[in-house]
Formats: structure tokens, sequence, C-alpha cells
């Protein structure tokens, strides 16, 4: 499928789904507890739904899958040996995640998944599921899936890198059902919004922990989980391409169902577009909505992107129409997603015109005069979504290829973006 563009400003309003990143973690909790949990405004994306099949596959029963609520009915500590294969699609999260949750069976699991999540390096949790007392490898011997786990796991000491927080949040969810208390080591956490987002979820099931800041983590084992009723907020990460798209622009929009005070790392996109002039509102911490009134001049500035590593591919958008250089920096963890997401829109932005340059441990966009051509999407959805943005202030028709993978995070992306306005066309062949 391809997104078919052309220049275009934003008007009106729209709602915001609910994160992937929490609803990925409450299907796991979900699971994990024992009765039947209710997980309200999810998001049915194809990453989501690839956690409701792996952990199906753990034993899980879905109850209902509708597009208010899903409810599952979890397996407590009773977690079963999956009868096949455990695929998790496009999902890293999932992947990590079920390759801890694999760790407390005393069964062997294998799982795997699509050609991307296949070169996507898992060796660092599986040592860590070693030291905790599993036996866990790739069946490549090259630190990727496919991998094979046999728990359970006992508890003990381990340590991870920071560099990907989805191995740490992993054992943090799973850890507490070993026998045994478990001490994490981590050096050089990045991406702390989301080990944030994941401890919210302990608090919230009453997990007992303690912890010396990101570095190190203490895991009181053999505690249990309790069914919940919850809501899912909205999704940040998805709200970056419309708000980016109209501060780019001469619109002016209003986005429902974002809550500023939220764990999820990139609500700071709100500061972002402050600092480079944006005309951006949040109304009542976000429950009033968030608006963009567009066509405002914006500056170039530079950008930690530590805890953001999904924003890179829109910020680099941003920055070609700001005046100035932005520079993003602690870009690392962004170059171990689907694509390696800084060289992958440098790419394709210098197709667009753009003057961009990746310079190893920053990429430097300086304000650009775009135009449309022909983008390969990679079958990355930021890419795709971003490029959609690019295409909006481009001169000409910007032709995007893999438009079907906006599924992965945001499945109503072509709905959100027509509704404001967007001359954006969706199409199987151009």
């Amino acid at each position: 499928m391809k997104f078919i563009v052309e220049p275009s400003s934003l008007k009106g309003e729209a709602r915001i789904p609910g994160s992937k990143s929490n609803t990925t973690r409450a299907v796991v909790f979900a699971t994990l507890a024992d009765g039947a949990s209710t997980i309200r405004n999810p998001l049915p994306s194809a990453d989501c739904l690839s956690t409701v099949e792996v952990y199906k596959g753990f034993g899980a029963e879905v109850i209902e899958l509708s597009d208010e609520k899903w409810v599952i009915k979890g397996v407590g500590g009773d977690l079963k040996v999956p009868e096949n294969v455990l695929y998790t699609g496009n999902s890293g999260t999932t992947t990590y995640i079920a390759i801890g949750t694999a760790g407390l069976i005393d069964g062997y699991t294998v799982i795997t998944g699509d050609f991307q999540i296949r070169r996507r390096l898992a060796e660092p949790l599986l040592k860590a599921l070693r030291d905790l007392g599993a036996e866990a490898f790739s069946t490549r011997g090259n630190g990727c899936v496919p991998v094979v786990i046999r728990g359970p796991i006992k508890g003990g000491k381990t340590s991870l890198p920071g560099v990907n927080s989805q191995w740490l949040t992993s054992l943090l969810i799973n850890a507490p059902l070993a026998k045994g208390d478990t001490e994490i080591e981590v050096e050089d956490l990045k991406e702390r919004p989301y080990i944030e987002m994941t401890l919210g979820w302990l608090d919230r099931r009453g997990i007992k922990y303690e912890r010396e800041g990101f570095e190190r983590f203490y895991l009181k084992g053999n505690q249990e989980y309790k069914s919940f009723d919850e809501a899912i907020p909205a999704d940040w990460e998805s709200a970056c391409f419309p708000l980016v798209g109209a501060a780019i622009t001469d619109s002016d929009i209003t986005l429902y169902g974002l809550d500023i005070n939220d764990y999820q790392g990139d609500k700071v996109i709100v500061e972002i577009l402050k600092r480079m002039g944006a005309d951006i509102e949040v109304i009542d911490d976000g429950k009033g909505g968030i608006r963009v009134r567009g066509g405002k001049t914006l500056h170039g500035i530079e950008i930690d992107c530590g805890d953001i590593p999904d924003a890179p591919p829109i910020l680099a958008v941003l920055g070609t129409q700001a005046k100035g250089r932005t520079v993003l920096k602690n870009i690392s963890a962004s170059r171990l997603k689907e694509t390696d997401r800084v060289a992958t829109i440098t790419q394709e932005l210098k197709k667009m015109g753009a003057r961009i340059e990746d310079r190893g441990e920053e990429l430097i966009i300086e304000e650009s005069e775009l135009k449309g051509t022909k983008i390969n999407g990679h079958h990355d959805h930021r890419i795709v979504m971003a490029t959609a943005i690019a295409g909006l202030v481009a001169k000409g028709v910007t032709i995007i290829d893999h438009a079907e993978y906006t599924r992965i995070s945001f499945p109503n992306f072509y709905e959100v973006m027509s509704s404001l306005g967007a001359k954006i066309e969706k199409v199987k062949e151009v």
C-alpha cells in the first residue's frame, strides 16, 4: 500500500488512540494475574494484537476483544508451556517481555518474530535469564530471535546494558514471580520514561521492589499479580505526528485524549515545540485538549533524544522547517528499532531535498525546502508517518511505500490525518 500526499494544512479536532506501550503491558499483566482483567480504550494495533496472541500461547483466555475494552482472564502462576512457536510479529516490546515470561515456565518455549525483529539483539536479556537460572539461547547463535528459553528462573543477581529499556522492563515485570529475590544492575539507562511506566504498573499492582535511581533494582520474589480494571491513556508517540504537522503548516487543530501528566516520554513534544516557537496550548492538563495553531516562525534547537527513541524521525522533519540548525543528540537507542531510524530518515529526507547529516552521535538538520518524491517507508511505521507529515510541506506530490505499516502503532493514522484536512490518499498501486 502507498500514501500519496500533497501540500495541505490541518483544521479541526481529533482523538488520539490508546498508548501502544501501555496496552502491551496491560495484556501481559492481565495474563500474569489471577482472574479476569478489563483493559479500557485499548489500542487495536498490530503490535498489541500480537501481544494478545503470544500471551494466549501462555494460557491467557480472551473473553472480549471489542473497540471499547478487552477482557482477559489470566493464569496467575499457572503459565502453560506453549503448544507452538510464539510469533511476536513486528513488536520488539512483546518479544522481549515474552522472553522474560518464558523464563518463568518449567518447559521449553520458542519465540520468533518478523524479519525486522529477527535482526534485533536479545542476547543481553538472554544472558540475564541465564544468570537467574534459566536456559536461554539464540537458535542461530547470533543473539537474536528465534530463541529458546526454559525456566524457571530462581532469582539472583544480573546486569544489563541500558541502551534498550525493553530488556529491563521484561525483568521488572517477570522477576517478581520467581521464587527468589532478584537484583538487577543497569549501566547508563536510556529511555527512562518507559521504565517509569513499567514501575507505575508495578506500583498499581502492589509489587514490592526497591531501587537506587535507575542503576540498581531489587525485586522481592514469590509475589502475585491481581486482576484489574484500567483505562489506557492516549498515545503521545502517535500524537507527535499531527502535532508537528500542525506546527509546520498554516493549521489550527485540537487533539483529545492526551494527559500531560502521563509517564510517556514523548509528551516532551509539547516543550520541544514551545522552545522552537510554536503556538501550542495544553488545556486542563490535556483534558480539554492540546491545541496547535500553525504558521509561526520556528527556530532550530538542540534536543536530547535519550528518553524519546521513537521521536527522531518526526523531529528531523520538524527540524527541516525551523530556521537555523536543529541538533538531535543521544540518538543511539533510535538505531536499534525496526530500522536504524537515524539512517533511514536521513536517507529519505535527503531525497526530498533536506539538508541533513548523520554524524553518528548526532543528527544535524538545517532549514530546508522540501520537494515531493518517491519515498521508501522501509517497512517502518514511524518512517512512513514522518515522511507523510513531511509531504504536507513539500512542493509537489510525495509517494510513500509500505503505508500499511502504520497499523503497527497508529492504525487509524490515515483516518485521523484525513479528518483534519490532510490531502492524503491511500492506494494499493500507483
